[in-house]
């Protein structure tokens, strides 16, 4: 039994995802009265259009707790982050920081949480800036796959999974190969590979329930597959020995993750879908035969199944393909798993196993597995946590060391700080966020004929300064004028500073040719509501009821509104200045635009809230 200390696991999956180590170990923990947090995936790559359900799931995930904090069980707290999707991106790193340790610290605070051991199941940047910030008790590392390997935009992850092994104080694997690697690295290296709840599934295996009913309605013998169903499932191979086997109906008990049309198109194929986890026992229990279809490629090479003990807890016989940790398994348990490379080995081996379920073998299967239950797992892990907690103990009653952890902290926490600013500052003036936040506000249309053409004045709105943006604007309607759009010219603004701005705008019309009888002043307003009830009424004296509105592109989208709240009658066709000077840019943003653009969503709020919009 771990020394009563918090627990904080940084996980490679969420909790809801298919039922592995990472839910088993952290569950079992709390259960003896461990308090758990258990921090859901961050990531290992950059998401892809495939991922957008899960990215849809975060977001629920995040809504249905408290800041995205939610207990799950007793001692059980789930902690699903909104963090920006760019794992390896230094500002992007460096904003994440601030957001997750942010979060964690004042959680940490709320609940008295503090010092806790950190068991993470993740090897990324973000992982080793938690660990860095939280100076955990002891920092675990469970490696459980090799994740570079995993995909083209997760191979990045060498280096600081490199850095991980280094520094954690203990690092568990779940195959040889992982071993072989980590131990280049750490002098604190231990195999435990998965295992499996054995009570749970014994329980299940003695009692004399029938099997689901969607299992039970199908024509037998049945050979099952638990799991998901990913990329390094063998797809080809799974549908040669479905073909050489018709007799044999194939059951896939988990969830799509590819495209598996290759075996929905098989006719004794039966794909049964994710199934809740207080069922998978009873669906392992209605297989003749389980299988461990997998690709042998780089990234299985280091892979042990989960599913392996939970088919034989169960005394299911197995046939699985040529995987070093399948080899070490029965070199250590006695050749209790069929090997097969091709489809027309595994249909012979699946033959072979459906004749072999006499007794004796059944229990040296379940005996098997008996050895590789998480309960002996999670014994033997406590022993060494308790040891290291023992040697951490000892080396940390010197003051000093204290007192340099303290200051490491501080340190810490200020570089933090301004490597958060810096990013802030990088994000919003050097790149082109600025531009795609205020891309909503910005609207237009294709100019058409109208009554009037109405242009509502800058005033100090969007420079800052008396007149900015006036220009270009007057410019704009004089050439909708010129182009006959409309024969009429109302010009909106009761700003004064040298002299009314609405008569400043009259004068550069007349300069350019626009008759004194065609434009009309309206110069009491003093914001954009003001401007919009003014002008309707002057439409209203004229019978004029279709506009085309010239103002500031990213005023546009406020204007727009206070016209369909005030006077929805009116046909406003938006037409801004097809070039802005104020809104020039090529990449990033100046202080005077941030401002004028933020200013713009804050003002969208205001009017909605006094019901102008």
């Amino acid at each position: 039994m771990i020394r009563q200390s918090d627990i904080l696991c940084i996980s490679s999956i969420d909790w809801d995802f298919i039922w592995q180590g990472h839910q088993e170990i952290m569950s079992t923990l709390a259960e003896r009265g461990q308090r758990v947090l258990f921090v859901e995936n961050t990531g290992v790559r950059a998401p892809r259009a495939r991922d957008l359900p899960r990215v849809r799931q975060r977001f629920r995930n995040w809504w249905r707790g408290t800041k995205g904090f939610r207990q799950e069980r007793p001692n059980l707290f789930v902690y699903s982050p909104l963090l920006l999707p760019l794992p390896y991106s230094r500002a992007a790193r460096a904003i994440n920081r601030f957001l997750l340790a942010g979060a964690l610290r004042r959680w940490m605070r709320a609940t008295g949480f503090y010092r806790p051991i950190v068991w993470t199941f993740l090897p990324t940047p973000i992982a080793l800036d938690v660990i860095a910030d939280i100076d955990p008790l002891l920092t675990i590392y469970y490696c459980i796959d090799d994740l570079a390997a995993s995909s083209p935009g997760a191979r990045r992850i060498a280096s600081s999974e490199a850095r991980l092994f280094e520094r954690a104080d203990l690092v568990f694997v779940t195959s040889e190969k992982l071993r072989e690697r980590a131990a280049r690295i750490s002098r604190h290296v231990h195999l435990f590979p998965f295992g499996v709840n054995f009570e749970r599934f014994d329980r299940v295996r003695h009692a004399g329930d029938p099997p689901p009913a969607d299992l039970g309605a199908l024509k037998r013998p049945v050979v099952g597959y638990l799991g998901g169903l990913h990329q390094w499932v063998d797809q080809e191979l799974v549908v040669g020995v479905a073909k050489r086997m018709p007799d044999v109906t194939f059951a896939l008990v988990g969830p799509a993750q590819i495209d598996v049309s290759a075996l929905e198109r098989c006719p004794n194929v039966r794909l049964l879908g994710q199934r809740p986890h207080g069922a998978v026992p009873a669906y392992v229990k209605g297989f003749d035969v389980g299988i461990v279809p997998y690709r042998v490629a780089e990234y299985t090479l280091n892979v042990y199944p989960t599913k392996l003990n939970e088919y034989l807890v169960m005394g299911v016989p197995v046939v699985a393909t040529d995987l070093p940790e399948i080899r070490r398994f029965n070199a250590q348990h006695g050749e209790l798993v069929e090997v097969a490379a091709d489809p027309e080995a595994f249909s012979t081996a699946i033959r072979r196993a459906l004749n072999d379920s006499a007794p004796p073998d059944v229990e040296r299967r379940v005996a098997a597995a008996h050895q590789n239950s998480w309960h002996s797992r999670i014994a033997a892990m406590n022993l060494l946590i308790d040891e290291a907690l023992e040697r951490r103990a000892a080396s940390s009653q010197r003051w000093d060391e204290t007192l340099r952890r303290v200051y490491r902290e501080t340190r810490t926490h200020a570089a933090q700080i301004l490597v958060a600013i810096v990013a802030l500052f990088l994000l919003v003036f050097y790149t082109n966020v600025v531009w795609w936040t205020a891309a909503p506000l910005r609207v237009t249309a294709q100019p058409a004929a109208a009554d009037a053409i109405v242009v509502f004045a800058g005033g100090v709105g969007e420079s800052g300064k008396a007149g900015g943006g006036t220009q270009e604007r007057v410019q704009r309607a004089v050439d909708a004028y010129h182009a006959g759009y409309a024969p009429h010219v109302i010009f909106s603004s009761g700003y004064l500073y040298s002299f009314p701005e609405a008569e400043s705008m009259r004068s550069v019309a007349l300069q350019q040719g626009v008759p004194p009888a065609a434009i009309v002043l309206e110069q009491r307003s003093t914001d954009t509501y003001q401007n919009v009830r003014f002008v309707d009424q002057i439409l209203r004296d004229h019978g004029w009821r279709s506009v085309l509105l010239v103002t500031s592109p990213y005023h546009m989208r406020r204007a727009l509104l206070v016209w369909h709240k005030v006077a929805p009658d009116v046909r406003v066709i938006p037409t801004p200045p097809p070039k802005s000077q104020f809104y020039d840019h090529s990449w990033g943003a100046s202080l005077e635009q941030v401002r004028a653009i933020a200013h713009e969503y804050l003002a969208i709020i205001g009017y909605w809230s006094r019901g102008w919009i």
